[in-house]
């Protein structure tokens, strides 16, 4: 995951940005102002800044055409604004800026410019290349009627050379069709349902709330209450990063 500065002089905004985007898994910085920003800048060197253009000391873009100028401007940068123009965004822009958000920033907005930001920086592994040795016997390759065939939603297993595969933590569970018992309570049947959904979603969802409480239709807050009355242990779907 990455590491994101969120600079904004709204304390409302950084603390929605910051709680989306940690649920995401990555790393938040925040700060209030230009100062802050660029000691934060320093000091943590993110992977993407998400920039707020009217602030109370040095607006966004001038901080954003600081950065630039003086060669700190090697991590991409999201303008955001509630009062911006077509003129701003292009002028933002042309000073280095990857995308601008336009306040109120909804969350499919908020999480695709930040995917794609993270995309477009994040360089590609460079497959090695075999240098041929003279005098090598040629890599000889089994034939297409000597591999084994595959079967369609059968893993290849020790017949074909490979280890079984061991399902990760997070992938049990996943079974779309569960059996309930039904000769009891509605109330006890149908926390039992609730309780097999949830848990059936936050697995497939890496523990997002953010995807679950979306992919559901609940609000984040009636999400986590409905949880805790399910007793649902939302540890155990968290991802590796602890967040």
């Amino acid at each position: 995951m990455a590491t994101i500065l969120v600079v904004d002089d709204e304390l409302g905004i950084r603390a929605l940005l910051s709680e989306i985007l940690s649920d995401e898994g990555h790393t938040i910085e925040l700060a209030k102002n230009a100062q802050e920003a660029r000691a934060s800048r320093e000091r943590s060197r993110p992977d993407l800044v998400l920039l707020d253009i009217w602030m109370p000391d040095v607006d966004g873009v001038t901080l954003l055409k600081e950065w630039g100028s003086t060669g700190l401007l090697t991590m991409p940068v999201i303008m955001m604004s509630g009062h911006g123009t077509i003129d701003t965004a292009v002028e933002a822009t042309k000073f280095g800026a990857m995308a601008f958000l336009e306040k109120p920033i909804t969350l499919q907005k908020l999480l695709r410019a930040v995917e794609q930001a993270l995309v477009k920086t994040t360089p590609r592994p460079v497959p090695p290349v075999a240098t041929p040795v003279l005098g090598a016997a040629p890599t000889s390759y089994p034939r297409p009627e000597a591999m084994p065939q595959a079967v369609p939603g059968v893993l290849p297993m020790a017949s074909a050379g490979l280890a079984p595969v061991t399902p990760m933590p997070h992938q049990q569970g996943l079974a779309s069709e569960q059996v309930f018992e039904l000769d009891r309570p509605l109330r006890e049947a149908r926390d039992a349902f609730e309780k097999s959904y949830f848990e059936f979603h936050l697995a497939k969802e890496n523990g997002s709330m953010t995807r679950v409480a979306e992919k559901t239709g609940l609000e984040r807050t009636h999400l986590y209450r409905k949880l805790k009355q399910l007793g649902v242990d939302l540890s155990r779907n968290k991802r590796g990063t602890g967040i």
